[in-house]
């Protein structure tokens, strides 16, 4: 029997229910409600019950005025500062770990001379930081729109917002060539501006942030040669490795690896990896609807991310902008709480959400618990499951038939080959200089640049050439044709070439969406150049921009932060904070770095990662995830994890409300706002 008839014996007719109106978009319009209540219960209706500012907010106040005053008083080796360029962030990086060094070396010399030295690294680390916050991170030139620029501008920006959230509302262009399109738009139109006097000139080259567009463009080589260079390899092994004939566990294993592997090199990198592998999964399946699938993916690779200051750019940014350090083992043990709670939210809110796709047959809730904790299964499942292993079996036995002579090979190539081990190599290589703090942009353009290698090795000297032989149409071989030149002498045939990779995998790499990125920033870094996002901050924070990170402001700081980041997008989000608060607390950016993390899974504009996944799975012939189909589960997942892991990081968190760096900590009332915090959340 064949694997088809197998598979026909065993299958049951399932109809999915299209779900009403109700269902769909119920949880959403709750979540908002519940963050409507609970803001307008915190803080009054009109904000009428914010709380005063404390001592020490006041006096944090002064200090961070007179360290920017002493700072700009400086005087400046210009010379010095033409010689670093550009690479402010960098000389950042290098004073600061002066810094730390010389403190770690600090007792073991006179205190007086060290108080002084110690005093002048950290004037010197205030001034260049105050460079790159003015220079590298963001430049205010909103005062040289007029109002026309600004509210012109605006509209082109959120004009191709809508049309990269919706695309399929439009012309099929696609969201690469409608991201190309807008931004091309937008230098167009600044040039207008700045020709008639209604803006300034569009420094296009500094909005595009080139690092983001190096890791992928490393990491689409780097998968590339993973998934092509041997059948049954590495690639395949991780595939097979998620696969499970049960729908729900093959969600759960999806997202358990989304999870830690965000956490341990970047979402970027797993959802650009695995969005191929969850796809194929599902054609292998036969899945009717695989939107669950890929938004296991998506919304975990965001949530994990939060967990390590590696997992995603905004993580990136915090650490290197951070006014104080913060270390590797501080980030994570803050993020450990709310990053665990949001998982088991989401992944209960899938389960709930999606129940009949990954509960096939189940009555409701409460079978599903049965199903999962105590083994039951439904009778679609036992079908499918019987299915499943049917047709491996039929699919061995098929392969023992007809290819009885060389089942011996087979079975030696089923195992771990020199190419998978090699594979293996590469990526352990990878991963260990990742961790070690190189850049991870370099690194996955070497890992893939080897590979590229390895592969074009391989099919020189081990992979069979190919086949040119023609056959008639009984199947015997022809003989070859000769050719003779002009004098009847045979030509000798050439020895064919071989195709190389620039002919081959390169053309695989995905530049559409290197396109897609160019324009975002294009179109993103014209919209904050108007300051309408800085002001859209301030008006809406209002009283609670000084305390912003105290209860119960914090609430309400976090939901701004969350739309900014699907409106601005979440880096450009930091950029601002970073230079709106360039004294920030280490806890404040915690909450920040949360906030903007899980702000990812609100809307399909929300994180890079979920853009890289529809695109991905669009490639493949997958169009189910889409803007329209994410939202009724990410607005009230991204509202839920939101508010459970800000309750949890006010009420549990490791680092300084108080800046050391500033001479905060020093104050009396330095931590007064933590008994302040602790009795408002008890409150709440």
């Amino acid at each position: 029997m064949s694997p088809l008839d197998v598979e026909a014996a065993t299958r049951v007719a399932i109809v999915p229910n299209q779900p009403s109106t109700l269902r769909k978009w119920g949880p959403a319009l709750l979540a908002i409600a519940m963050v409507v209540i609970v803001n307008v219960s915190l803080l009054g209706p009109t904000g009428n019950s914010i709380p005063s500012l404390t001592q020490r907010h006041h006096a944090a106040r002064e200090l961070r005025a007179a360290r920017t005053a002493a700072v700009l008083e400086m005087e400046v080796d210009f010379e010095e500062e033409m010689r670093r360029g550009r690479d402010s962030v960098r000389s950042l990086r290098d004073v600061r770990r002066s810094l730390s060094s010389s403190t770690f070396t600090s007792g073991t010399t006179d205190s007086s001379s060290n108080q002084s030295g110690s005093n002048a690294a950290v004037m010197e680390y205030t001034r260049r930081r105050h460079r790159v916050l003015g220079d590298y991170t963001h430049v205010d030139v909103s005062g040289d729109f007029t109002a026309f620029g600004k509210w012109s501008v605006t509209v082109i920006y959120f004009a191709y917002w809508v049309f990269l959230m919706f695309p399929n509302w439009f012309l099929p262009i696609g969201r690469p060539g409608i991201a190309l399109g807008g931004g091309l738009t937008m230098v167009v139109w600044r040039y207008v501006l700045f020709v008639t006097g209604q803006g300034p000139v569009f420094d296009a080259e500094r909005v595009i942030i080139m690092e983001p567009l190096f890791l992928l463009f490393g990491l689409m080589l780097t998968t590339i040669y993973l998934e092509k260079m041997e059948r049954g390899g590495l690639f395949d092994k991780l595939r097979d490795s998620l696969d499970d004939p049960i729908s729900w566990k093959r969600s759960g294993k999806i997202m358990a690896m989304s999870t830690i592997g965000s956490a341990a090199v970047m979402n970027d990198s797993v959802v650009l990896i695995f969005s191929g592998v969850v796809v194929d999964l599902c054609v292998r399946h036969k899945v009717a609807n695989s939107l669950p699938y890929l938004l296991s993916l998506a919304t975990t690779a965001n949530i994990g991310s939060g967990l390590t200051m590696t997992g995603n750019p905004q993580n990136i940014l915090i650490v290197s902008l951070a006014y104080d350090d913060i270390g590797w083992a501080e980030f994570a043990s803050n993020m450990i709480l709310p990053v665990i709670a949001a998982t088991c939210i989401n992944t209960a809110m899938m389960f709930v959400y999606y129940g009949s796709e990954l509960f096939p047959g189940s009555s409701g809730v409460v079978e599903n618990f049965g199903i999962m904790f105590a083994g039951k299964k439904t009778p679609e499942m036992l079908a499918k499951e019987n299915a499943y292993y049917a047709r491996q079996a039929a699919v061995k036995e098929a392969n023992a038939v007809d290819h009885h002579q060389v089942s011996s090979q087979e079975e030696k190539n089923a195992g771990w080959s020199i190419w998978s081990k090699l594979q293996i190599i590469v990526v352990l290589v990878f991963l260990v200089f990742f961790a070690l703090g190189f850049d991870v942009c370099v690194v996955s353009i070497c890992a893939g640049g080897i590979l590229m290698v390895m592969a074009a090795y391989k099919r020189q000297h081990y992979d069979p050439r190919p086949d040119t032989t023609e056959y008639d149409a009984e199947g015997n071989p022809l003989p070859v044709k000769k050719t003779y030149d002009m004098d009847g002498n045979e030509i000798e045939p050439e020895e064919e070439e071989l195709v190389t990779e620039s002919e081959t995998t390169l053309t695989e790499v995905d530049y559409g969406l290197l396109m897609l990125f160019i324009g975002q920033f294009l179109l993103i870094g014209s919209f904050d150049d108007t300051g309408i996002p800085q002001a859209f901050f301030t008006v809406t924070m209002g009283g609670c921009a000084d305390q912003m990170t105290t209860v119960p402001c914090v609430y309400w700081f976090v939901m701004i932060v969350t739309i900014l980041s699907n409106v601005a997008s979440n880096v450009p989000v930091v950029q601002m904070l970073a230079a709106t608060f360039p004294y920030a607390t280490p806890y404040d950016w915690m909450q920040v770095s949360f906030s903007a993390t899980i702000a990812g899974n609100l809307t399909m504009l929300g994180s890079a990662a979920n853009m890289i996944v529809a695109f991905q799975a669009a490639k493949v012939g997958d169009r189910t995830f889409t803007s329209e189909r994410h939202a009724p589960f990410g607005i009230p997942s991204c509202l839920a994890c939101l508010y459970a892991g800000t309750f949890l990081l006010t009420m549990v968190h490791f680092s300084p409300e108080c800046s050391e760096r500033l001479g905060e900590c020093g104050n009396d009332n330095a931590n007064a706002d933590y008994d302040y915090n602790d009795d408002a959340n008890q409150a709440f």
